[in-house]
């Protein structure tokens, strides 16, 4: 592998894209087993959509690569003092080349997911757009930056059940709105152990606006809220027994999370504790189809 090609490959992060890109995958998978277990002639085994999958893991992987990339653009001040062995900052990619590296990247990964199916290509349209959105005013705007990564980050799930179009949606909606509300509010607690150093760097989050014990409040009610919601797959019928017994562990996790930052004022660990809470969640999706 060249230089070059390693360099724009560390620009993208290829280990994160690489993650979104199987959580979608993911997705795809609990969407096919869910509907094959309510219509089983129409879901058979042998017709799982093997090539959507892989369009559908492309199409993820370049988009989060090109978000990564225009963050980078964007970020390209505060990375050259608290990251300057950044492809941008350090000289390997020049800026504008950065630019139109992701704007290729979001046009190749909304070719892709269109070429899927309408519904795809809708959702990586206006995840691509929102990335922009993000990277440019999002990111920093109180609250509305936690939202936006919960929504994208969630959404690898409903982009893999995309792949059967609607149906798809409405069978994993429940799924990506309780991934949704757990990193949304670990993203909180993330800003609460930043706080330090986005002050040094006149970063405007929720913390620093309305202070870390009202933002802590914000996160734990968003923590409980996906506790309290945390039974409504198998309520709905959409996952097994199996999934109620191990998203109580996801569900301890959390509320252990919440211990931390609401008694005793640790974003640290709380930030740990619900992105172990989170790995639990996702063998709880897997094991419930």
């Amino acid at each position: 592998m060249s230089a070059g090609v390693r360099t724009y490959l560390e620009l993208m992060r290829y280990g994160n894209c690489l993650m979104a890109g199987f959580a979608a995958v993911i997705g795809t998978l609990i969407a096919f087993n869910i509907l094959a277990s309510d219509s089983p002639g129409s879901y058979s085994p042998e017709k799982f959509p093997f090539l959507y999958s892989g369009l559908i893991f492309l199409a993820v992987f370049v988009i989060s690569g090109a978000g990564n990339a225009i963050n980078d653009y964007f970020d390209v001040r505060i990375d050259s003092i608290n990251r300057p062995d950044r492809p941008i900052p350090s000289g390997r990619v020049k800026l504008k080349e950065a630019l139109y590296f992701s704007y290729t990247l979001f046009a190749l990964g909304t070719l892709l997911a269109f070429s899927i199916n309408p519904v795809c290509g809708f959702i990586a349209l206006f995840n691509s757009l929102l990335l922009i959105f993000y990277a440019k005013t999002l990111k920093g705007t109180p609250f509305l930056g936690n939202l936006s990564i919960g929504y994208l980050t969630g959404s690898s799930f409903l982009f893999g059940a995309s792949v059967f179009g609607l149906e798809g949606l409405k069978v994993l909606f429940v799924l990506f709105l309780l991934a949704a509300l757990a990193i949304t509010a670990r993203e909180i607690v993330k800003d609460i152990e930043d706080m330090e150093g986005d002050k040094i760097e006149g970063a405007d989050t929720l913390p620093l606006r309305v202070g870390a014990k009202k933002a802590g409040y914000l996160a734990v009610l968003i923590g409980f809220l996906a506790v309290l919601l945390s039974p409504l797959p198998y309520l709905m019928s959409v996952l097994g027994l199996r999934y109620l017994y191990l998203v109580l562990l996801a569900d301890l996790g959390l509320l252990a999370a919440i211990h931390q930052i609401l008694a005793r004022n640790n974003p640290t660990k709380s930030s740990k504790m619900f992105k172990t809470a989170m790995l639990f969640a996702l063998i709880a999706f897997i094991a419930g189809v």
